[in-house]
């Protein structure tokens, strides 16, 4: 058994090539071998976002404050909120991040394949992000 304290982890400013925006993350586990789960808990403050990026085993999000945007290359931009959970599939090229107006936090969990667990790719331009 381990027991992993709150706040243990140090939080991090989101990186400006991951992120558009003010953006902190704050890491939960890690799952030693031969687990591959890791997860954080990630806020981003008003027009924050991810870049495009894609997991190789699919990611977990849990919308644990506030109103956000998600959407999946090809797909609408859709709205989430405090209490959703959103699922993308293995490969699914996607971002998220806060709304326009309003800060958003989710739960990110996602397991690693050969050693990683997310490919990041372009920035959301502007206009993409307004729809």
């Amino acid at each position: 058994m381990k027991i992993i304290r709150g706040g243990s982890a140090p939080s991090f400013a989101g990186p400006e090539d991951w992120f558009t925006g003010t953006v902190r993350v704050d890491p939960l586990f890690q799952a030693e071998d031969p687990g591959r789960a890791g997860g954080a808990h990630v806020t981003f403050e008003p027009g924050a976002r991810t870049a495009w990026h894609t997991h190789p085993a699919g990611q977990t999000l849990i919308v644990t404050f506030g109103c956000g945007r998600v959407q999946r290359e090809g797909g609408p931009i859709e709205e989430i909120r405090q209490g959703d959970i959103v699922w993308f599939p293995a490969g699914e090229k996607h971002w998220h991040g806060a709304s326009p107006e309003t800060a958003m936090s989710h739960i990110a969990i996602q397991e690693s394949v050969e050693g990683s667990a997310v490919t990041w790719m372009e920035h959301v331009s502007d206009k993409d992000y307004q729809g």
